[in-house]
């Protein structure tokens, strides 16, 4: 057995601060900050107030207000790590890695007059080094965002909202780590097993539809109480399908199972959707989540062969038998545990899922 790696971690973070605020609604656009706007207002250039404003590039010499007018943003982010491993493991030694997202979202109020629509479409970048298969030899990556080199489509869909927002559907290529079994207070912390889970990344075919695959499917979400919404879909059983070179990610494989996934979240003392959470009335905010996902594809056993034999026998044929379908349940929590100033970004809160 390996001696347990350690590994060194140095990444590029954002960190923010101030009143917490409740969830904005998918599509609606933020406005600028304050000091956006003061930038924008000066015929400067782009480089003024770099290290004040909301976006790092500003107005991008006018394209990004210009995108506006028609309800398009456009996002363009980028995370790079470097990450080494001191000792045990396979390797000594370090790598880089990195990972540039490239988002458009358009709001179709804005665009063509159809109010509750949005349009999504996302595309990665993945550069740089695997630590994780190069120096720790580990099931689990070390960071969430190694993956093999690609300039891939991840997200290509369409949501729409109906009944003053309580309910909206979601159509297209998805990801389904960007809402379902996520953690928020989990998704701060660089190791992959903070975002999409282990057992989904094993047990489904080619890890299921997760970063940095999508896959072809409908969500339909609906507050069903002021606390409570209700998030449920179908999407492709296998992101990848029949060829698993689908580097481009334009690979819409709809041929290998389907996979059912549902979610009922709690949102305790949350504010009203817009409202500003001073903690004086609401109290310690907490999300907490319980869901259920089948696969009905076929499945190979992992410890009886057809003969009835254990696969470890030497006199086994070594074919698995196959079984039909596979499932799992999980809960997530989300818990604010302790905030001395309401109005005061410090904060401390827990996080387990299971």
């Amino acid at each position: 057995m390996r001696p347990a790696a350690c590994a060194a971690v140095l990444a590029c973070a954002s960190f923010a601060s101030g009143a917490a605020f409740a969830d904005t609604p998918v599509d609606a656009q933020p406005d600028a900050s304050e000091a956006d706007r003061a930038i924008q207002a000066k015929p400067t250039d782009m480089w003024t107030g770099i290290w004040t404003r909301q976006n790092l590039l500003g107005d991008m010499g006018g394209i990004r207000p210009w995108l506006g007018k028609y309800g398009a943003t456009l996002q363009i982010t980028e995370t790079s790590e470097y990450l080494a491993n001191l000792r045990g493991g396979l390797n000594r030694g370090g790598t880089y890695d990195g990972l540039t997202t490239a988002t458009l979202t358009v709001d179709t109020q804005k665009a063509i007059g159809l109010p509750g629509g949005t349009f999504n479409v996302s595309a990665l970048q993945i550069h740089g080094s695997n630590l994780s298969a190069r120096n720790l030899g580990t099931l689990n990556t070390a960071s969430g965002i190694e993956a093999q080199d690609t300039t891939r489509l991840w997200e290509l869909w369409y949501q729409q909202s109906f009944l003053d927002k309580r309910v909206d559907v979601k159509i297209g290529q998805q990801s389904l780590d960007q809402e379902f079994m996520v953690s928020t207070y989990g998704n701060t912390f660089v190791n992959t097993m903070f975002g999409w889970p282990a057992l989904p990344s094993y047990d489904l075919p080619n890890g299921g539809p997760a970063y940095p695959l999508a896959g072809l499917g409908v969500r339909v979400r609906a507050q069903i109480a002021p606390k409570l919404t209700a998030l449920a879909g179908v999407f492709d059983g296998d992101p990848l399908g029949n060829n698993p070179n689908n580097l481009s990610g334009t690979n819409f494989n709809l041929h290998n199972g389907a996979l059912y996934i549902g979610e009922l979240q709690y949102a305790l003392n949350q504010p009203s959707d817009g409202e500003m959470d001073t903690g004086r009335s609401n109290g310690l905010p907490g999300t907490y989540k319980i869901g259920v996902w089948y696969h009905n594809g076929r499945f190979a056993d992992q410890n009886v062969g057809t003969d009835g034999l254990s696969l470890a026998d030497p006199a086994s044929n070594g074919s698995a038998q196959q079984h039909h379908g596979d499932y799992s349940f999980y809960a997530v929590a989300d818990q604010m545990v302790w905030r001395p100033d309401p109005s005061g970004p410090q904060s401390l809160g827990v996080f387990a899922r299971v």
